[in-house]
């Protein structure tokens, strides 16, 4: 089963640690930010499966974090407000967001909409196929082609450029990669991400997967 990894973006400190608590309960990786600047600096740094961004926020709005991040992203947003009126919600949706959730709200509807979401997001991309550029990932028959060859993987080795793929431009740290490919068990030393990297280049020979230095890794042209 894949970990999702949520941000819960709400500048109430109480509402926020229900959220995170009630979210982990049901084994989401749960980050948090109190306002929508410190949440725009963390989506910055990181990818994530899911925000869940409030609307009235100091420093920064939700409607105007959910605006930046649609200008370079299209992970799925969940919007949580005491703003009840049409407007806003049109408003919310007119962005991009993928879900509007008025206060207070159940914490087992939250997770039925949290559920909802994610399925529509990922469920096609991450059980079926991958392309990027010459490389072709099934990722159902956990299979790896390039120009068309098939390159036969440990599934580690799969697992960790599946996830490249699904981030594909992004940096993923190499605790980020720990977190997705092994889950919160494994705590050895997260070089380990290096020697898997580079096994895998050498079996692809493709030039797309980028070290940034000091962080981590990344797919890109």
């Amino acid at each position: 089963m894949r970990n999702y990894q949520i941000l819960v973006v709400e500048d109430d400190k109480e509402i926020q640690e229900l959220i995170k608590q009630f979210l982990m309960t049901q084994n989401y990786i749960v980050e948090t930010a109190s306002d929508g600047l410190e949440g725009m600096r963390k989506f910055n740094k990181q990818s994530y499966d899911l925000i869940l961004l409030d609307v009235m926020m100091p420093n920064l709005r939700g409607f105007e974090m959910a605006q930046m991040i649609r200008e370079q992203s299209n992970v799925p947003i969940i919007m949580l407000t005491a703003l009840e009126e049409e407007q806003h919600q049109m408003k919310g949706f007119d962005i991009g967001i993928d879900d509007y959730i008025t206060k207070p709200f159940s914490f087992h509807v939250l997770i039925r909409r949290v559920e909802a979401v994610l399925r529509r997001s990922y469920d096609q991309s991450t059980d079926n196929h991958l392309v990027f550029k010459e490389v072709h990932v099934d990722c159902d028959a956990y299979k790896v082609y390039v120009n068309e060859v098939e390159i036969l993987l440990t599934t580690k080795e799969f697992e960790i450029l599946q996830l490249l793929l699904q981030n594909e431009k992004k940096v993923l740290t190499r605790e980020r990669i720990i977190e997705k490919a092994w889950g919160y068990e494994y705590c050895s030393e997260t070089r380990i991400i290096d020697t898997h990297i580079k096994n895998i280049r050498k079996k692809l020979d493709i030039p797309y997967i980028k070290t940034v230095k000091g962080i981590g890794y990344k797919i890109d042209e």
